[in-house]
């Protein structure tokens, strides 16, 4: 069985519904994108959202694709890194339950990661995060599990690393990264995570895909971040120049993939929209499923808009691994 690897922040998503944007502006955060925080502004964020009830779960992008994709009972693992603090206990815990071959850097000190993602009206979020133990991954972990991945393979087929956009943060760890799964004869799937994150580190984010991936995913704003170009369409066929496959979400129209010459335009699907969180990440998990079971282009983007669309009608990721499969078997 094919294997997916999640490489990412392991965070824990403090997710909360605010009345506005004010909380948004006094923070000096713009609407939709995703910011790094410090622990102090972290504290004046949570003090500021308590009366409004916040729910907590697991997240960070690799780790909720890698979450849906155990679910669907694909072969997966994970490497993070977390504090030795409830909030790290918490998460590698939900790893466990998932069955997921996790392979955690404990820090024994400091605080484990949270991303605190604000949600206004409209369903849309915006992401406050505070990186803490995260940002600590060993490039070892990964080896390890290229390593089993090599021990234990009887046929040659491919292992997949997804890995998450924000690590660019990073850029020698991401580098690295890439360069082990590459020489590890691994494909490389890479979603680029952020509109802002692209924008702010176009160059170097350019070269680890045109160098690097195999698979890319991109939403219509990373999209055109990414391309300088707004068409959805222009933006794909640049990504596929670079790429074995290339996907471009455009939100409740549908999303574009291509391999080669071969173009696939699925539309989108009509959902009650609770909150975004992690529909992107969700979309890959399905994507990814449905690739590694030999599915077409078509079948694949099915796929993803089925499991991001029910990841939309809930608080964050809160979906059973039994809604999961009937997203993915409702196709």
């Amino acid at each position: 069985m094919t294997k997916i690897t999640g490489i990412g922040n392991a965070l824990t998503d403090v997710l909360v519904h605010i009345p506005d944007e004010t909380l948004l502006e006094t923070q000096h955060l713009s609407k939709g994108g995703m910011f790094h925080i410090d622990e102090a502004q972290m504290r004046q964020i949570h003090e500021a959202i308590a009366p409004f009830s916040p729910q907590r779960a697991t997240g960070g992008s690799a780790a909720n694709t890698i979450h849906a994709l155990a679910a669907l009972g694909d072969s997966v693992g994970f490497v993070g890194s977390v504090a030795d603090d409830e909030t790290g206990r918490f998460f590698a815990d939900r790893q466990r339950q998932r069955g997921i071959d996790s392979q955690l850097n404990i820090c024994q000190s400091g605080v484990s990661g949270i991303a605190t993602t604000l949600i206004t009206p409209d369903g849309e979020r915006t992401f406050a995060t505070h990186l803490g133990a995260s940002t600590h991954i060993r490039i070892e972990d990964l080896q390890s599990q290229f390593a089993n991945l090599q021990s234990q393979r009887s046929t040659p087929r491919p292992h997949i690393l997804h890995v998450e956009g924000y690590l660019v943060q990073n850029h020698d760890l991401v580098e690295q990264v890439m360069r082990e799964a590459k020489a590890a004869g691994v494909m490389v799937s890479y979603d680029l995570a952020s509109w802002n994150i692209v924008q702010n580190d176009l160059a170097f984010v350019r070269h680890l895909v045109h160098d690097y991936v195999d698979i890319a995913f991109a939403n219509e704003e990373e999209a055109a971040a990414f391309s300088q170009q707004q068409d959805a369409e222009v933006a794909l066929h640049q990504l596929a120049e670079m790429t074995q496959i290339a996907v471009v979400k455009v939100g409740k129209r549908g999303a574009y993939a291509q391999k080669g010459a071969d173009v696939a335009f699925v539309p989108g699907l009509s959902r009650k929209v609770v909150d975004t969180t992690a529909a992107g990440d969700f979309f890959a998990a399905g994507f990814l499923h449905a690739l590694i079971h030999g599915a077409s282009l078509d079948r694949c983007l099915d796929s993803g808009n089925h499991l991001a669309g029910e990841v939309i009608q809930v608080m964050g990721t809160q979906l059973t691994d039994e809604q999961i499969r009937a997203a993915v078997n409702a196709i």
